[in-house]
């Protein structure tokens, strides 16, 4: 009884606590003020009327103004905007594909390559992507003659598709094949079962995927960098050139819009994943 006793009273051993190391609070603080540090100021001198980005004045809206009659940010927006949307809606519909060809069969000899293969733009550098990219291409262009903004658009999808089938195929692998099998039960044809049952019950991880494919085809650089012809300036590219010939609060304005956008996208994408952990 008395070792019983005696039992209890030991103290557990406590639980590694990494928070608890010495140096883990400022080595964590320094992360955060070197990471967040830089936006903090990119959005604050983005209100300055000064045109100095490192000398405050006062507060105004002028280079926001500025901005938006800006014809050339006009047109690389636009850009932007129908090269995302176009990559957006074809990478979701092949990733939407191949997550329901993934999940939905029994498993069979190679799924991993062929989950290698989806999310290959994933592992492979980017660079070697575009570069890789832009000598296909170039070759197609010297056999058929087709220029276009098609093959930035055929680019961004292509490298898009993955961050869309990742969330989507969680989503499918999350749910349960029971209330489909309960439809086909009811006489329903494999195409009925699908509309009614499983894409709505799929549509939170297919609205995920897709804002985050449009986040990062619009954000996308390198390879729009090398892919891109003439009269193809996306928004990204258009900042990075005027980078060059110096620093504005112009771009800075653009650039906290540009960083509004993603954030309100990937927000989108968060509160999505939430519903989908609840359903």
């Amino acid at each position: 009884m008395a070792d019983a006793t005696e039992t209890r009273k030991t103290p557990r051993a406590k639980a590694f606590d990494l928070r608890r190391q010495p140096g883990f609070a400022a080595a964590a603080w320094a992360c955060i003020i070197f990471l967040y540090a830089p936006i903090v100021v990119l959005i604050v001198f983005s209100f300055n009327d000064n045109r100095s980005v490192v000398r405050w004045t006062e507060f105004s809206l002028r280079w926001y103004t500025e901005a938006f009659a800006n014809e050339g940010i006009q047109k690389a927006t636009w850009m932007s905007l129908k090269v995302a949307f176009v990559a957006t809606a074809l990478a979701t519909t092949f990733a939407t594909m191949a997550a329901l060809a993934t999940t939905r069969v029994a498993r069979f000899r190679g799924q991993g390559i062929v989950f290698a293969i989806i999310n290959q733009p994933l592992m492979i550098p980017e660079i070697v992507t575009a570069v890789a990219t832009l000598s296909f291409f170039s070759l197609i262009k010297q056999a058929t003659g087709w220029q276009g903004v098609g093959f930035l658009m055929l680019a961004h999808t292509v490298f898009c598709i993955p961050f869309a089938f990742l969330p989507i195929r969680a989503r499918l692998q999350d749910m349960t094949i029971t209330l489909e099998q309960a439809a086909a039960d009811l006489y329903a044809t494999p195409w009925a079962a699908f509309r009614r049952v499983t894409l709505p019950l799929m549509a939170p991880g297919i609205l995920a995927g897709a804002t985050l494919a449009f986040v990062v085809s619009l954000d996308d650089v390198i390879i729009t960098l090398m892919i891109a012809g003439p009269g193809e300036t996306t928004l990204p590219i258009y900042i990075l050139g005027q980078i060059r010939r110096g620093i504005t609060p112009e771009i800075n304005a653009v650039s906290t819009l540009l960083l509004g956008l993603s954030l309100l996208l990937v927000s989108l994408t968060f509160l999505l994943g939430r519903k989908r952990s609840r359903a």
